[in-house]
């Protein structure tokens, strides 16, 4: 087994775990910190983390991916450089944000806006200054370093949550928090690799390769954000404020497996294509698709078995308030099939340089939330708007279909077997839960 490899393999292992563990983390400090504070402070802080979320992605350079992809990645004055330009690009985020405050702060009526946005916003100067380290593990495929790390970072920042909520029992500690968690991460980032360090440097060269894969890692991360927070933007209009909170749990516990093959893509299967970018495309391509095989065989059984049951997961963990829930999740579950076919490809056209695939594949699922969420939901109710929804990672798959055809790394017989696969152990599944007497798990709208 080539070293590579190992190290992918590892890596898969490392990504898994840590994201699983992570989890429990966030759930149980959720749970702790709701019993402290009150459901507006939640809100708010939405709010203010998805203003800045869009900020950043909409200003996203593609930085770290340059760094995994590229091949003078290694060098210290591309890293230099790349540091320098993502320190600016941190100062300019919060510039940004201290220019729109005032008038987010009255078109949503509230004065703690005017304070509480600079103070989370200033977490992103941090964020900058963070060691390029963290990227180079990547690169290298080290993900247990990179994967503990992450786990203590968190661990300390919901620690320092926890402590100064209690003390304090005020929107501010959730705040500083943020402040907390993005200086645990940047001081440590520099401890990562012995030896390895940064300074400000900028080289004419270097700027220009960045500069070139970047901006249209800026499209794709603009155009990924609006894709994946359309929804709720428009639902939060279509819908009361009560379905839209049932929507969000079903929708959250049916992205996990999404989610987990997500963290894989960009932490596993990108720098281990990137390591073998040099390879003939046919050769690359196999390599591929032999890995992938197995992957979406696993995650299609994961799935099938999530649609099952997760009617009953959220009927036993949720009270009555959440019912509707649990004929939303399977049909979603269903749609995140085609997530599952784009990400486990899609890396290969990031590392041999076509960031813009990504870019069109998401604009794409933006457009059908955009103009076919409204459409079904005025015609078809509540159901017609969640189908519509389980359905929009469908063009993000096929325009990437056409992307990987034109660039010779088609996989398109692969997904139809695939396919054929997923759906036949799902309706084993259901065939099982029927015979069992448990119904369909959409039975409440039949």
């Amino acid at each position: 087994m080539t070293s590579v490899k190992k190290r992918a393999i590892r890596g898969a292992v490392w990504t898994i775990a840590g994201y699983g563990t992570s989890q429990i983390l966030r759930f149980g400090g959720n749970l702790i910190l709701t019993r402290l504070l009150i459901p507006e402070y939640f809100g708010l802080m939405a709010l203010v983390n998805t203003l800045r979320a869009g900020i950043e992605l909409f200003s996203d350079l593609g930085i770290g991916q340059s760094i995994v992809n590229n091949k003078k990645g290694d060098e210290s004055t591309f890293l230099n450089t790349a540091w320098t330009l993502q320190a600016i690009r941190g100062i300019v985020i919060w510039l940004f944000c201290l220019l729109v405050t005032f008038p987010i702060a009255k078109f949503y009526n509230d004065d703690r806006l005017i304070w509480l946005i600079p103070i989370m916003a200033f977490s992103s100067v941090i964020d900058g200054f963070a060691s390029t380290s963290l990227h180079t593990l990547q690169r290298r495929i080290d993900l247990g370093k990179l994967t503990r790390f992450d786990l203590l970072v968190q661990i300390l920042t919901l620690a320092t949550f926890i402590i100064w909520t209690w003390l304090t029992r005020n929107i501010l500690a959730l705040a500083l928090g943020v402040l907390a968690g993005a200086l645990y991460r940047t001081v440590g980032s520099f401890w990562l690799i012995r030896g390895y360090s940064n300074r400000f440097a900028w080289e004419a060269d270097a700027f220009k390769e960045l500069l070139s894969f970047g901006r249209w890692m800026f499209m794709a991360s603009a155009v990924t954000f609006l894709n994946d927070q359309a929804d709720r933007l428009i639902l939060g209009k279509l819908l009361s404020f009560k379905i839209l909170g049932v929507y969000t749990i079903a929708y959250t516990l049916a992205c996990v497996p999404k989610e987990i093959i997500k963290h894989l893509s960009y932490r596993v299967i990108f720098p281990t294509i990137s390591n073998h970018v040099d390879l003939p495309r046919s050769s690359l391509r196999d390599k591929i698709l032999r890995q992938r095989r197995l992957l979406l065989g696993g995650f299609a059984v994961f799935l099938a078995a999530l649609v099952t049951v997760g009617d009953l997961v959220i009927a036993t963990l949720y009270d009555k308030r959440y019912s509707e829930a649990t004929w939303m999740m399977p049909i979603l579950c269903c749609g995140v099939w085609f997530s599952m076919l784009f990400h486990t490809i899609s890396p290969a056209l990031l590392a041999i340089g076509k960031p813009f695939y990504s870019a069109q594949s998401n604009l794409a699922g933006f457009a059908m939330i955009l103009l076919g969420l409204p459409f079904a939901f005025f015609h078809f109710g509540i159901v017609g708007a969640i189908i519509v929804i389980a359905l929009s990672d469908m063009p993000l798959y096929l325009v990437n279909l056409y992307g990987l055809a034109r660039e010779k790394f088609s996989s398109f017989t692969q997904d139809i077997q695939a396919t054929a696969f997923f759906i036949a152990v799902l309706v084993l599944f259901l065939l099982i839960r029927n015979y069992l007497g448990f119904g369909l798990p959409i039975q409440a709208i039949l």
